[in-house]
């Protein structure tokens, strides 16, 4: 205990009246108190020695917090628990573990499943707190249950507007207002008829998902249907996603380049696969980038980097990937060459072509490099007079490599 000088304490809606004795005595006997507006004045009558106001941006207070390692005794004012989408997870990539003492309460999740009575292990939890609310899309499933932590009293009615609009409006929304607390409301309606108001700004929203008949649910295999991306035509057919998906081998926590990327599919795929895994789309077209920013949120996915320019000059300064996808450009001097020296080691190279250049220019890499090297075509049945018959797409040619 001696060598822990910083204790993070986690506090509900309800203050001190939910702190333990103990707990209120670390907080008084410390002698530099760190957190939010709130929670200061939530220990407003304790005396402190010393407080200070998280900064903008909270590294800065981070750091503050770091240069008191040894020299004071800190505490760390939290909400609820501080390693649950909290500023303990922060600090932790700081400070050892051996150096804190952490005192948790209830996390907002946990409050919120126990009063819809929903067996939290069965319940997807989001962060959307300061984060795209287009996140939630993917996880819209008939009979899921989710709880998703909001930015403001505004958020709730903008997410049931976008289940709404996804198909999902008879979904049944909760609004849980400064849970824990005094002032706890709980309040239910449809996302179709979100007709909620007077909402505390600390607000969880449970969803119980329903879905109409139009509803857009995203699958949890890759090769999603091609007409749920806008494209002029630039785009990896679905039946070959699919295939390129399954050789890009994603992992957890995974960086992908997909060069030349048109519609963005295979990185929006790839980033749908996990949410852990990045993408950057690098695709020279403004216009095509634009398309590709457009998908990537109605996917859910809308962290997608796009990266507008041509390869390989534009590819320099990048975070190194882990992946590498080349669906266009491959024939252009320099981007096989810089794709293959910037690959981290074990990372995959898959590249498709469908012209005879670049068909030749992937024999060669096979031949010279090793891999493996796959044709694939695909045919579907099209009307055919009063019949039907097979119309065979373009057929493709796969290299993938290892590095």
């Amino acid at each position: 205990m001696a060598d822990r000088w910083l204790t993070i304490v986690g506090i509900g809606e309800d203050g001190l009246d939910g702190l333990t004795d103990l707990t209120k005595s670390l907080i008084a006997n410390a002698e530099v108190v760190f957190g939010g507006e709130r929670h200061l004045r939530l220990v407003r009558g304790m005396n402190l020695a010393e407080q200070r106001r998280w900064q903008s941006p909270i590294e800065t207070s981070i750091e503050e917090v770091a240069r008191l390692r040894g020299r004071k005794r800190v505490c760390v004012l939290a909400s609820g628990d501080p390693f649950h989408y909290g500023i303990g997870a922060t600090l932790a990539r700081r400070i050892p573990a051996v150096e804190m003492l952490v005192i948790t309460s209830p996390s907002s999740f946990s409050l919120a499943a126990a009063r819809m009575g929903w067996p939290l292990q069965d319940v997807t939890t989001l962060s959307l707190h300061g984060r795209p609310i287009e996140l939630v899309l993917p996880h819209l499933h008939p009979g899921r249950k989710i709880l998703a932590l909001t930015s403001d009293e505004t958020e709730p009615a903008r997410i049931s507007g976008l289940l709404t609009e996804a198909g999902f409006g008879r979904s049944a929304v909760t609004v849980l207002d400064a849970l824990g607390g005094p002032h706890e409301k709980v309040r239910t309606t449809l996302a179709q008829s979100f007709d909620i108001e007077n909402i505390s700004s600390l607000n969880v929203l449970a969803i119980d998902i329903l879905a109409d008949e139009n509803a857009r649910i995203v699958p949890l295999t890759p090769g999603l249907p091609d007409d749920w991306f806008s494209h002029d035509g630039q785009i990896t057919k679905r039946e070959i996603r699919a295939l390129t998906l399954s050789a890009l081998s994603p992992r957890r926590g995974e960086l992908l380049w997909d060069i030349g990327a048109g519609s963005g599919s295979v990185g929006i795929e790839w980033m749908l696969s996990d949410p852990s895994l990045s993408a950057i789309a690098i695709e020279a077209d403004p216009i095509r980038s634009a398309r590709i920013a457009d998908n990537a949120a109605l996917m859910g996915v809308p962290g997608l980097t796009i990266r507008v320019g041509r390869a390989p000059q534009v590819l320099e300064k990048l975070e190194q990937p882990d992946a590498i996808f080349i669906g266009g450009g491959g024939t252009e001097d320099g981007v096989i060459d810089a794709a293959i020296a910037v690959l981290k080691p074990g990372g995959r190279l898959v590249a498709n072509a469908v012209t005879l250049e670049m068909e030749a220019l992937l024999a060669l890499l096979h031949q010279q490099m090793g891999g493996s090297l796959t044709r694939v075509q695909i045919a579907r049945a099209e009307p055919l007079g009063t019949m039907s018959g097979w119309r065979p797409a373009m057929p493709v040619t796969q290299w993938v490599w290892v590095k």
